[in-house]
């Protein structure tokens, strides 16, 4: 028995799984990207000079739960894996979350957005990084509706993540004073928008909201330049939006969009002196997106945990219990702080994507609009749901 103990207080060894979408409509803003983004988070440590051995193991869950789970059960039961990283798609994180949990591992989930990881069902195993959908309706949201718009019609996609951030936004029009006029949902991967746009069209809305990410996103701002959705009037507010999204469209058809953000490459000199080295790796030169940021940025916290714990027990609850303790300070987001309800806190920011003739090079793409100090981004945990926090 103390031979055993001994041999656990001694443990170095890691093994971090990236499950991601490595080949469909959020392989762009995560993908190969985040893969890359936990190695430089595992090099900036400095644990393996340290005697750590550190691995890493990924895959593709392909946007479905069940796929997601099986993964992760696999992972920890046979595969060695003590914690998984960024989880793009809210349906799959819901169900890794909770499958943490049984398994008393750790969760850092930086591509989902849905809120409720962190509010009605958090758990002491989960932190989630980067962004949510309340800080999403909020930051945007808040932004557009007292511009005047205030009349809004939803186009969402139709799982848990369109579901939270139409809900989230809403919440935030009504409390403006402002009116919901309705909502139409699609599949994700949908590549036809036309009876979406019609419907949006027909509202009358001022405001146009996209709840959907990545390709949907894309598609559904291409097919509303189609449609001449802004030159008719409405006003075009994708609620997610990521930089490699603008990429994707480019200048012309991006620019004058508005949407909320944690991160931005071009932010700082800690932001800018990771990203160029990521897009320098990277097989597309592409600039690193907010959920491949908080990849790197919750991977480097939790590793900072565990060399100040000496050793890996490979008790996530425990482990998330000291990244909790220990505040975060990373070149990507800066000092912040893990919450009760383990949400990560810091700042988020209003952007507007930059004309053609305001960009001075490649992915030069946003100006900054208002800074939402991180107090203000995200639930106040008084009005949390999250069973972990004290009321």
């Amino acid at each position: 028995m103390a031979a055993a103990q001994d041999k656990a207080a001694q443990d170095k060894t890691v093994r971090i799984g990236v499950l991601t979408d490595l080949s469909s409509l959020y392989s762009d803003i995560t993908g190969a990207g985040s893969i890359l983004a936990a190695e430089m988070a595992v090099e900036l440590s400095g644990l393996r000079q340290k005697g750590w051995k550190i691995e890493i193991v990924s895959s593709d869950h392909q946007n479905k739960a069940d796929v997601g789970s099986n993964i992760a059960r696999q992972w920890y039961d046979t595969g060695g894996v003590d914690v998984i990283v960024d989880v793009p798609n809210s349906a799959v994180a819901l169900a890794v979350s909770n499958l943490t949990r049984d398994k008393n591992r750790v969760f850092l989930n930086a591509g989902a957005a849905t809120s409720d990881l962190t509010d009605r069902s958090c758990t002491p195993n989960t932190v989630h990084w980067s962004f949510d959908t309340y800080m999403l309706a909020h930051g945007t949201g808040s932004g557009m509706t007292k511009a005047g718009g205030d009349t809004w019609f939803f186009i969402a996609a139709d799982y848990a993540f369109g579901a939270s951030l139409e809900r989230d936004t809403s919440a935030v029009v009504t409390a403006l004073g402002g009116k919901v006029l309705g909502s139409v949902r699609h599949p994700p991967n949908l590549q036809d928008y036309s009876s979406l746009m019609l419907a949006a069209q027909a509202s009358k809305a001022k405001v146009i909201g996209l709840a959907n990410g990545g390709g949907d996103t894309i598609n559904s701002v291409k097919q509303a330049k189609e449609f001449g959705i802004v030159q008719g009037g409405q006003k075009l507010s994708p609620l997610l939006m990521f930089i490699t999204d603008v990429h994707a469209l480019g200048l012309p058809i991006a620019q004058g969009l508005t949407f909320t953000e944690s991160f931005y490459w071009d932010l700082n000199d800690g932001a800018r002196q990771f990203s160029k080295a990521f897009a320098s790796r990277g097989r597309n030169k592409a600039m690193p997106t907010m959920a491949q940021a908080g990849v790197a940025s919750s991977l480097i916290h939790y590793l900072k945990a565990l060399d100040a714990m000496g050793a890996n027990s490979h008790d996530g609850a425990a482990i998330v219990a000291k990244m909790k303790e220990m505040p975060t300070d990373d070149p990507l987001f800066g000092a912040g702080r893990v919450r009760a309800d383990g949400r990560k806190i810091h700042p988020a920011y209003l952007f507007e994507v930059k004309t053609p003739a305001e960009s001075k090079g490649p992915w030069d793409y946003y100006k900054l609009v208002a800074t939402i100090p991180a107090e203000e981004a995200f639930l106040d945990i008084a009005k949390s749901k999250c069973p972990l926090v004290a009321k």
